[in-house]
């Protein structure tokens, strides 16, 4: 019988619901695949046509949360009241929506920041239903920024700026998931210092290209 594309939803669906559940209740490294199968009521093999391993369950709940964040902060900014930001503040802003959409998923996060997201894992290929509604954490959280430079100047970042841009908010990640200071306080410090490096350089490139450009 051939499985609709209504069912294979409903699967995936029912793997991310059962595994969220497990990694809160015992936590990330303790919950096995043939766990999150059984709560699922499929057979492993099953949830192996969905996702290759357990971190790429993680990745995929993380993926979806940070969507989430990234849909709501482009809808907040568009608001009409929304208040005017400078480059620095309205990244800060992005982030940390990002971080608090995010906060379900910080015990295991680094699972996720150790395998699929670090520069440099390399990932097999995904079947379609593996790769069905997923799209990469890097390229919305790229587009967003992308947006939002180019909307305090004349022109997008180049990939350089955007490869600098992710390493620094992976360091924050990262940092922000062992962060024990009262409401992850040294991570927002954190996060402050790294936006304002990046927009300095940022601004001193630009700079440089526009007197570049006028023969200066």
């Amino acid at each position: 019988m051939r499985v609709t594309a209504q069912t294979k939803a409903a699967t995936r669906q029912r793997i991310l619901d059962a595994a969220q559940g497990l990694f809160a209740a015992q936590g990330f490294e303790a919950a096995t695949t043939r766990d999150i199968a059984r709560q699922a009521q499929i057979a492993v093999g099953t949830l192996f046509n969905y996702f290759p391993t357990k971190e790429a369950v993680a990745l995929c709940l993380v993926s979806e949360a940070h969507a989430r964040a990234a849909e709501q902060f482009a809808a907040d900014r568009l608001a009409d009241s929304a208040e005017p930001l400078t480059l620095e503040e309205e990244l800060f802003a992005h982030v940390a929506a990002i971080l608090r959409k995010l906060k379900p998923f910080r015990k295991y996060l680094t699972a996720v920041l150790d395998t699929t997201l670090s520069p440099l894992t390399t990932l097999s290929p995904l079947t379609s239903e593996q790769a069905d509604g997923d799209q990469p954490l890097r390229t919305v959280h790229l587009e967003t920024v992308s947006q939002i430079v180019l909307r305090h100047g004349p022109e997008p970042p180049s990939t350089v700026a955007l490869h600098l841009y992710w390493t620094l908010f992976l360091g924050v990640l990262a940092f922000w998931s062992k962060d024990t200071s009262p409401r992850q306080e040294d991570t927002l410090a954190m996060l402050d210092e790294s936006l304002a490096m990046f927009v300095g350089w940022l601004t001193t490139r630009t700079n440089q290209q526009q007197n570049h450009n006028s023969g200066g």
